[in-house]
């Protein structure tokens, strides 16, 4: 009763509060929020919020990030967000506010303990980026009872009473069980409003949201009505709840309802009489509890236990005498019976028991000479039974015996039937059988042969029947008698330029070497001749396994197809990384699409880790430059990288696919499967609806292939065999030597770079400066050049081209020093021997 009356006070009180002049009021807190250039007005502007004022809430929204959101609807929902912040009182000692995105996964955005201020919250809000995956909702709100409203989140201590609330927003059908654990939130008193928009399941909704259903579940058709919302939300947030002032003396959990209250009980424990306190549920009273003997109450649930001489069962709830006989040393020869509280000895059938109580002897009954058996007696435990010779069968009265028929001694041999013929037999087959030459087995009669079963192929015969089936190549026709060719492309006229294939009943356009598909699907279009370098960087990780691995050294190929492959045209190289990246083959190791397929066919799958930054990294730095065959900058030649990968990367890749694009790489992206979205945005050049590919298995690659070697060639016809720079510029790297010119860096510029001395000091010391080393350094002095303009800047791009060069000329030395070595290990066996 006291409780109702204080409701009725405050219900009244803020009515009366209404009803004041607006000077006489508090000033309101809410404002109009400005969209872009001009100011929306919305209708609940007019309430005040002053009921919000020092309001202490924990508040967490969870928002639906699924693929099925647009853009357009999810700027919708940011919206809703911002406008709910605006009548609350948002403080570390007033409400706080924490946010979950969820699709497949979920992410925490901010949690309670984040932001102090609004103007915080609003701008992580409008930050939010969409996640486009899957609709997780039940784990969401199990990340939010475990983590989200834990004190280390910055949740206030269930002692204080702060209210709990939980605003969730969907717009489709669950994918995982959300029935349950929405119960167990609102068991532990949290609030939880569900809106759903659009075509979602109403009673999915309900099992979410609290009770009242009316108070906290709410459907709008479409994103845009999510504000008509705001003011309904005003007033449920903004509503005096009684549990947290008031003394509601709650043994367990204390819930809000509109103008009072309830009192709610843990799991396992229920409501008393006086509706505060709480005792263990007496599961047991219940008539269903199963147990056989004795029940026996444990929290929130219940276990049955058994009489004295009595053991619980498998079943958790029978109970079975004990076992004595499990014991080995009951002696018991054959059987061990348990009896009240002992055990006895048994023989099986056949057997006596023994004086000793234990041991066993076998009963001959046969033994006796008046069993009355013609031929044969067998002893049947503690009886026996006559049974006759080969050839015999025993008479009515069970112990006489008289012959039996030539069929009935089983050695006939008959694949089918056998009929007795005076002293012999004859074998028989069964309706729809020929007895063969041997005259005991059978075969099928040969419809085909008897009928005329005017199939134009081939008749093959089937139970007592037949059936027509056509030669490969053919199909049956609709008179299920005829054939017609499969060959679409044939039959028909199909407007292919080049090749025509067939696809069952359809067909599909393809093109010759060297030419992609046109628009239209049937004509074709060649692929320009002019120069590229094109560097594939393959993912050979676990994840991939050795089936998809051959799909993609296709998919490699088919690219390769469409190349006029030569020094002066295309030139292809190919790295494929794990936790390691190995050089599969350089621009310059073939001159032909011929030699470079055979490459890719023998190239063996690596299947380890995922170091996609670590490949990035060796392609940008090795496998554009000069010594693995890359033509220079001046020449203008387009660079271009295909990334192909299947899952998330073990480092960064941003770094190394920002340098690459910044230096005029062409970075075309292709996902499939696990692949990550943001790390493909990251590798792709600009725009990424030309540069990105996905596909979610490895069945679509043949259309990734086809658009990307379209790509691919629009590019080249665009670039007319140049490629510019990002600001339409060739970079500025310095000078770049080519293969035939002599490298020549200043020694001063080589000392400056630390890492580059100290992993090459050798080469400084004056003991160790060869003659060829000295000449390969020698300074230069020609006004404006980029070693004399920055003597505080190393040189790093001519330091890496040296370094190339100079393993390179190592790597040749130490080949030639080993051919020597082993000649000379040759003249000395010869030597020896003579």
């Amino acid at each position: 009763m006291e409780k109702m009356l204080v409701g009725c006070f405050l219900l009244v009180l803020g009515q009366i509060l209404l009803l004041l002049p607006t000077e006489a009021r508090e000033r309101p807190r809410w404002r109009s929020i400005s969209r872009g250039r001009h100011a929306r007005t919305h209708p609940q502007t007019a309430l005040l919020e002053s009921s919000c004022e020092n309001k202490r809430v924990d508040l967490v929204f969870i928002i639906d990030s699924s693929r099925s959101v647009n853009t357009h609807d999810y700027a919708k929902v940011k919206e809703f967000i911002v406008d709910i912040l605006q009548f609350l009182d948002i403080g570390p000692d007033v409400t706080r506010v924490g946010l979950l995105q969820y699709g497949s996964t979920i992410k925490n955005e901010f949690s309670l303990k984040t932001f102090k201020r609004r103007s915080e919250v609003e701008r992580a809000v409008k930050r939010m980026r969409h996640l486009s995956t899957g609709t997780m909702t039940g784990l969401a709100i199990q990340y939010a009872l475990n983590i989200a409203f834990s004190e280390a989140e910055g949740a206030r201590p269930l002692r204080e009473n702060v209210l709990r609330v939980i605003m969730i927003v969907t717009d489709g059908r669950p994918q995982d069980s959300v029935a349950e654990v929405a119960a167990k939130a609102r068991d532990t008193g949290i609030l939880i409003f569900a809106i759903g928009v659009g075509q979602v399941d109403l009673n999915t909704l309900k099992a979410i949201g609290s009770e009242p259903h009316e108070d906290h579940v709410f459907l709008v058709a479409n994103f845009s009505q999510m504000e008509s919302l705001t003011s309904v939300f005003q007033n449920k947030l903004c509503t005096v709840h009684m549990c947290s002032i008031l003394e509601h003396h709650c043994a367990h959990f204390c819930i809000n309802t509109p103008g009072s209250y309830v009192c709610r009980c843990k799991q396992g424990y229920i409501l008393n009489s006086d509706q505060t306190t709480c005792r263990i549920q007496d599961l047991c009273a219940a008539e269903d509890h199963g147990c056989e003997q004795l029940c026996v109450n444990v929290l929130g649930s219940f276990v049955c236990q058994c009489y004295s001489d009595f053991t619980l069962a498998e079943d958790g709830k029978r109970c079975v005498a004990v076992d004595y006989c499990a014991s080995e040393n009951h002696g018991c020869e054959h059987e061990c019976v348990n009896a009240d509280g002992s055990y006895f000895c048994r023989c099986p059938k056949g057997f006596a028991l023994n004086p000793d109580k234990k041991t066993c002897t076998k009963i001959d009954v046969c033994a006796s000479s008046h069993h009355g058996c013609q031929h044969e007696c067998v002893n049947m435990g503690d009886s026996y039974s006559c049974h006759c010779l080969k050839g015999f069968t025993l008479n009515p009265d069970k112990k006489t015996c008289r012959k039996l028929d030539s069929c009935a001694l089983g050695d006939h041999g008959c694949e089918h039937s056998c009929v007795s013929s005076e002293d012999s037999f004859v074998c028989q087959c069964f309706e729809g059988y020929i007895l063969r030459e041997d005259g005991k087995t059978c075969r099928r009669k040969d419809v085909c042969q008897t009928v005329n079963h005017g199939c134009e192929h081939i008749c093959v015969n089937s139970d007592q029947s037949y059936i027509c089936k056509c030669l490969e190549g053919f199909r049956l026709a609709e008179d299920r008698k005829r054939c017609r060719r499969k060959d679409v492309c044939k039959s028909t006229y199909h407007g292919c330029e080049h090749i025509c294939v067939n696809r069952g009943n359809s067909y599909i356009c393809k093109c010759s070497e060297g030419f992609v598909l046109a628009e239209d699907g049937r004509r074709c279009k060649r692929c320009t001749e002019g120069p590229i370098d094109l560097v594939f960087v393959i993912d050979g990780s676990k994840s991939l396994g050795e089936e998809n691995f051959e799909i993609v050294k296709q998919f490699v190929t088919g690219i390769i197809d469409s190349l006029a492959v030569s020094p002066k045209a295309a030139r292809v190289g190919l790295l494929q990384y794990s936790t390691q990246v190995r050089t599969e083959f350089t621009l310059r190791n073939f001159n032909s699409a011929k030699d470079m397929k055979k490459a890719v066919a023998h190239m063996k799958y690596i299947g380890k880790g995922s170091m996609t930054g670590l490949a990035l990294k060796h392609m940008f730095e090795r496998s554009f430059t000069q010594v693995e065959g890359a033509r220079p900058l001046s020449t203008r030649v387009p660079r271009v990288a295909i990334v192909f990968t299947d899952g998330r990367a073990q480092d960064d890749v941003s770094e190394w696919a920002s340098k690459a694009q910044a230096n005029g790489i062409t970075m075309y992206a292709v996902g499939v499967g696990k692949a990550i979205e943001e790390e493909l945005q990251e590798i792709a050049s600009e725009p990424t609806d030309k540069h990105l590919f996905y596909a979610e298995d490895f069945s679509t690659m043949g259309e990734i292939s086809e658009k990307l070697k379209k790509g691919i060639c629009e590019a080249l016809e665009d670039s007319d065999g140049s490629q510019d720079s990002p600001a339409g510029e060739l970079p500025k790297r310095g000078h770049q030597p080519t293969e035939s010119e002599p490298v020549t860096i200043n020694i001063r510029d080589l000392l400056s770079c630390s890492n580059f001395a100290v992993q090459h000091r050798y080469l400084f010391e004056e003991d160790n400066v060869s003659q060829s080393t000295q000449k390969l350094f020698h300074s230069t002095k020609s006004s404006g050049s980029p070693l004399e303009e920055k003597h505080d800047q190393c040189k790093c791009e001519n330091l890496i081209m040296f370094q190339n060069l100079a393993n390179e000329e190592v790597r040749k030395l130490t080949q030639r020093l080993e051919e020597m070595t082993q000649r000379m290990e040759a003249l000395e066996n010869r030597l020896r021997y003579r």
